[in-house]
């Protein structure tokens, strides 16, 4: 980061002249921003995020994020001699690996935004499906995608039932910015590790985000030949998911982009991490990043 060349004044005033159409486009919209991958590992992708959360918000923009935490967490489990199992892309969570998830998700990993996006001169939150009754959740019946017939148990972890933004809307209200965790919770007082892409994805839809962004380790969604695919239909997604080539972690990704496209959310974009600032190149710029899903 450090090493990006100084830009000359008047292409700087150039930059942001172009950026206003967008910023009065989306002043006063809520942004859904899903967080992982290397942005969330990569110390000066780190720094980029925070600081364009905080622009997004200062311009009047409305961000909330929701983060992921693979990597942590399978760095934590193993200190533990335990091995991350999956199925179907969704992480395999008994009690103790549960105990692992809610310290790394809700502790670590939440804190760490909450810090970087404060040091950018933000006021950030953190929260969990806990708190104002956010995420009500029950066990999640996991059907086999080449077996209807199969239902795989993959232990605590949840299927959303039931949001309420309340709490969301209320920090949104007070210039707070809001982080949460994917952590639901049932109707005995237990908790559930969610898919962080379906958190996110419902959540736009309650919100009704003007766009949810899905960072990611990977330009967008590829083809086989390993070529960025610009824009996906329902009818396209259900054929890259017979051939294969959309398949374990980019399953639930795909499906929850592809709901929350159908349930309201004006543009749902998979977009590079990797890439220093590519949410503001994606919102506040008319050239086209990653992948964007259609509802038809």
């Amino acid at each position: 980061m450090t090493d990006t060349p100084p830009i000359a004044p008047h292409a700087k005033a150039e930059i942001l002249a172009q950026a206003l159409p967008y910023i009065r486009k989306f002043h006063g919209k809520t942004m859904v921003i899903k967080y992982g991958g290397n942005a969330m590992t990569d110390p000066a992708l780190q720094a980029a995020f925070a600081e364009d959360v905080v622009l997004l918000k200062l311009v009047g923009i409305n961000p909330v994020v929701v983060h992921g935490g693979g990597p942590q967490i399978e760095t934590a489990l193993k200190r533990l001699g335990k091995k991350g199992e999956f199925i179907q892309g969704m992480r395999v969570t008994d009690a103790e690996t549960m105990e692992v998830v809610e310290w790394v998700l809700a502790g670590e990993v939440q804190q760490d935004i909450v810090g970087l996006i404060n040091q950018a001169g933000g006021k950030a939150v953190g929260l969990t499906g806990r708190d104002g009754g956010l995420i009500r959740a029950k066990k999640l019946r996991l059907v086999d995608t080449s077996d209807p017939s199969k239902v795989h148990d993959v232990g605590l972890v949840g299927d959303i039932e039931s949001i309420d933004p309340s709490v969301v809307k209320a920090l949104q209200d007070d210039a707070f910015i809001p982080v949460v965790s994917p952590i639901g919770f049932g109707e005995h007082n237990e908790s559930y590790n969610i898919n962080a892409d379906v958190v996110a994805a419902k959540l736009a839809t309650v919100l009704q985000a003007e766009k949810l962004l899905m960072l990611t380790n990977i330009p967008g969604v590829l083809d086989k030949q390993g070529q960025l695919l610009t824009e996906l239909t329902m009818k396209r997604i259900d054929e890259l998911v017979a051939d294969g080539t959309i398949s374990g972690g980019m399953l639930p990704k795909i499906a929850g982009a592809l709901d929350a496209a159908k349930s309201g959310v004006n543009a749902v974009h998979i977009i590079d991490g990797r890439v220093p600032h590519a949410m503001l190149l994606e919102i506040l710029t008319d050239q086209a990043y990653g992948t964007m899903i259609r509802s038809h």
